[in-house]
C-alpha cells in the first residue's frame, strides 16, 4: 500500500531564466485538490514554496514570474551547500 499522497505536476512547470541564472518553477496540486502549489527550485535543490495556493496554474506562474521580476532571480537562489547563513529566505 502506498501512503504518499499522488500529485499532479503543471504543464506550466519549468525552467525560467533571468540575468544568467535559472530557476526550476513547479506547480502541483494533490489529485483531487482544486488549488495548486507554487515552489521554485534552484540550480542547489535548494526551494522557495509559498505559503498560499492558486485557483490555477496559470495564477501560479504569473505569481512565479512577477515575483522573479520584482525581487530578481538571485534572491530565488540559495547557498550551494543548502545551509543557510541567516541571510537566505
Amino acid at each position: 500500500m502506498n501512503d504518499e499522497p499522488e500529485l499532479e505536476e503543471s504543464s506550466l512547470s519549468g525552467p525560467v531564466t533571468s540575468g544568467g541564472r535559472t530557476v526550476e518553477v513547479q506547480i502541483y496540486r494533490l489529485v483531487g485538490d482544486p488549488e495548486w502549489t507554487l515552489e521554485l527550485v534552484d540550480e542547489y535543490n535548494n526551494s522557495t514554496i509559498w505559503d498560499e495556493t492558486f485557483a490555477s496554474e496559470s495564477a501560479a506562474l504569473t505569481e512565479a514570474k512577477k515575483a522573479i521580476l520584482q525581487e530578481t532571480i538571485s534572491s530565488f537562489v540559495g547557498p550551494e551547500d543548502g545551509k543557510s547563513d541567516g541571510k537566505w529566505r
